[in-house]
């Protein structure tokens, strides 16, 4: 396991940075762009924003540090201009007295935490419960992943065919792997991998509530860290609620804590 260092934490950001741009530009290459998508580089730094889709995930701001100060303004305006607030996501190596005095000048508050990991991709032991089984989703499988998506978050079925849609332009795009996890044979989790420049990243995952606490997540990770490994990844990276059940499943399967990240939003 290699030590963490200020160039590793800046790997480890710089993996999340790029699938977000990559995923973003997948969606906003629709037929007509329907989510309003827009992505905008302010120095180092990386802003997502879209029309119709109101969640965090998808209007944030990562990457900012202290010479991204005299940008805020315009930051600010890209948001305006979309009718949207972001939220700006700090990493401890960029965090800054200078920087979060003008956030909160700006009237940016912290309002959560959210963790990375990190470790070597292996081949891990594959053990689970025998009933539980995971495979790669296909391609015609994508209204199943996204009610798995859906009310894993509890955002209901409605959001069914948008969240198909928005994933579907995944499928076969290079990097990208989702899979399915099964219990007595019924679609019951699933997790997504983004790859690129020899880092994977473990980018969603999500279960329905009538089968948590049966060990899915864990065997995603398991099956996603595998696939890295096979893939010849040097660097595998997760993210998670801080101190969520996603967060111990990391720690389960060995990933070590990269950094805590402080996620800022207006009051």
């Amino acid at each position: 396991m290699s030590i963490l260092t200020r160039e590793l934490a800046d790997q480890i950001e710089g993996s999340e940075i790029r699938y977000m741009i990559d995923r973003m530009t997948a969606i906003r290459q629709r037929d007509g762009n329907p989510e309003g998508i827009r992505i905008r580089r302010f120095g180092r730094a990386a802003a997502f924003c879209s029309r119709t889709m109101p969640w965090p995930a998808f209007n944030c701001v990562k990457g900012l540090g202290e010479e991204e100060i005299p940008l805020l303004p315009g930051i600010l305006d890209f948001y305006e201009e979309q009718g949207r607030t972001p939220q700006i996501e700090i990493v401890p190596a960029k965090t800054t007295t200078a920087l979060m005095r003008r956030l909160g000048e700006l009237g940016f508050a912290a309002s959560g935490f959210h963790a990375s990991f990190y470790m070597k991709p292996q081949l891990p032991d594959f053990t689970a419960e025998p009933n539980i089984r995971i495979r790669a989703l296909t391609s015609d499988e994508f209204d199943i992943y996204a009610r798995i998506h859906c009310l894993g978050f509890g955002l209901g079925e409605n959001g069914i065919p948008a969240i198909a849609a928005n994933n579907l332009v995944l499928d076969q795009r290079p990097g990208w792997r989702f899979f399915l996890g099964f219990v007595d044979e019924q679609p019951a989790a699933a997790g997504v991998m983004h790859m690129e420049d020899d880092v994977a990243s473990f980018t969603f995952a999500a279960t329905l509530p009538e089968y948590r606490s049966r060990g899915l997540q864990l065997a995603l990770l398991k099956q996603r860290l595998r696939e890295a490994a096979r893939s010849s990844c040097r660097l595998a990276v997760g993210q998670a609620a801080y101190l969520s059940p996603s967060h111990r499943n990391m720690e389960r399967l060995g990933m070590k804590l990269a950094y805590t990240r402080v996620a800022m939003t207006r009051l």
